[in-house]
């Protein structure tokens, strides 16, 4: 089922693609007096265009959890990088230009190792779901890791601020990923066998911090501090749990672990270059016309009202 994986996957990256931009949008106008806390939200959930970057978000984890019930961890994440690619046409449109030759070219570079990646390294199938001890390495490295970033985030401004609590962001999404595959794990032993799974409450904690961070993180920079980080750190963490925590693995020997390497930084390369260019495509548009193009014909609407649906890792 891997190519259904590898379909269910690409979707999810495009609803991604367009929810961070709805969201990016609207956090960056809050002043930082009024960024702290629950308050970011209160004053985001006021906001139209949040919403519709919260519709996306909610397909777009729709989408990448079925793609996680059918896949493994090593092929989803990876994968959901791709966002990017849609993301590049929606910044130039933005902006009210064509993308560029490098663009075009890092978009192609990405592309192709991605594919390559997945072919040569072929990911395994692992648990669905590992014990607590099982955890606990990895698990407490990651938090020592993300209290970390939270310490240091709370003692910056601006850009540097806004690295941190991506970061952080990346770390939440990257672990939500791996508990959504605990949880899905558990779905054909019922409703009870669910509820009383640890990894369905340690997903709702990741996935409202996530969103909390990632919301401030908007905030507090340009996206092109914040997207970059957010974009490599999660699938990092996913594939770090997915490998010493999950058991999945990588079908290579000999040579094709110099090529994995190879193709993995051409990636990390790639998709810092794509997220630095789509985040100066919406800075862009941000000097021109504030509506996105896909809002236009709506900007006159009321805004909604300040009821609030639960978020879902991007």
């Amino acid at each position: 089922m891997s190519w259904l994986a590898a379909v269910l996957a690409l979707i999810a990256a495009a609803l991604l693609a367009v929810a961070t931009v709805a969201q990016q949008r609207v956090a960056a106008t809050v002043p930082d007096d009024r960024a702290r806390g629950l308050g970011l939200l209160r004053v985001l959930v006021r906001r139209r265009m949040w919403w519709y970057g919260m519709l996306g978000d909610v397909g777009g984890y729709l989408a990448q959890a079925a793609a996680l019930g059918v896949g493994a961890v090593l092929l989803v994440q990876p994968l959901l990088v791709t966002m990017l690619l849609f993301a590049l046409p929606l910044a130039a449109r933005w902006a009210g230009r064509r993308p560029t030759r490098a663009e075009l070219g890092w978009a192609g570079a990405l592309a192709v190792s991605l594919a390559a990646f997945v072919v040569v390294g072929n990911p395994t199938d692992g648990l669905d779901r590992a014990p607590l001890p099982q955890w606990l390495p990895v698990g407490s490295v990651l938090l020592v890791v993300l209290v970390g970033t939270l310490v240091a985030g709370a003692r910056t401004r601006g850009t540097p601020r806004a690295v941190l609590l991506a970061a952080a962001t990346g770390l939440c999404y990257g672990a939500a990923a791996a508990f959504t595959k605990g949880v899905l794990g558990e779905f054909d032993a019922g409703a009870v066998a669910v509820l009383t799974s640890w990894e369905l409450y340690a997903l709702v904690a990741v996935s409202i911090a996530g969103t909390l961070l990632q919301q401030s993180a908007f905030q507090a920079g340009g996206l092109g501090a914040s997207l970059p980080t957010m974009t490599v750190g999660e699938p990092v963490v996913a594939v770090v749990i997915g490998t010493a925590v999950l058991g999945e693995q990588l079908r290579a020997d000999g040579v094709e672990w110099v090529l994995i390497g190879l193709l993995v930084v051409v990636m990390l390369v790639a998709t810092t270059a794509l997220a630095r260019a789509a985040a100066t495509g919406y800075a862009a548009g941000a000097d021109g016309d504030p509506t996105p193009p896909t809002a236009r014909g709506t900007s006159s609407s009321p805004s909604p009202g300040s009821a609030r649906k639960p978020s879902a890792p991007a």
